[in-house]
């Protein structure tokens, strides 16, 4: 429980998306869930697979392999939901599989490249190693800014 007080460590989720493996905020995280077929919109973008019912909340599923220029996700009973707060919203994300709890020094928390943000990957927080592993950390707002407009639909209506 010490490492849960310091202030110089972040625990992140970390998750796969065909071969790479991101992490998002511990703090971010509201639920993960398996997959769970969703209801298209009509006119939404491309990476916007639909919504569900969470309890009574309409929660939009992006799936990250589409957001992130992989193609659609095949998806199949393995594929999880991980559903994360941003602000007063929540969303869900279509991921591959959840990997681990991951606790890192931020210290050890390298930049983005500049490279990935001049291809307009601005939603990367950093990257991290974890056990040879190579994480890399998404900025759970910026990956979602430019959806703001339909994602505020949506909290309205829901």
């Amino acid at each position: 429980m010490q490492e849960m007080a310091d202030h110089s460590t972040r625990q992140f989720i970390s998750f796969t998306v065909g071969d790479e493996e991101y992490g998002v905020d511990i703090m971010a995280i509201r639920e993960i869930k398996g997959w769970t077929p969703t209801t298209p919109l009509p006119e939404a973008p491309a990476h916007m697979r639909g919504v569900i019912d969470l309890r009574g909340a309409i929660v939009p599923i992006i799936d990250l392999r589409v957001r992130f220029h992989r193609g659609l996700t095949e998806v199949t009973p393995t594929h999880v939901i991980i559903v994360v707060a941003i602000g007063e919203m929540m969303v869900g994300l279509l991921a591959d599989a959840v990997v681990d709890i991951v606790t890192v020094a931020v210290s050890d928390i390298q930049p983005a490249p500049d490279a990935a943000h001049g291809g307009g990957a601005n939603y990367l927080s950093g990257i991290v190693t974890v056990e040879g592993r190579m994480v890399v950390l998404l900025d759970l707002p910026s990956l979602l800014e430019r959806d703001s407009d339909v994602l505020a639909n949506l909290a309205v209506a829901s």
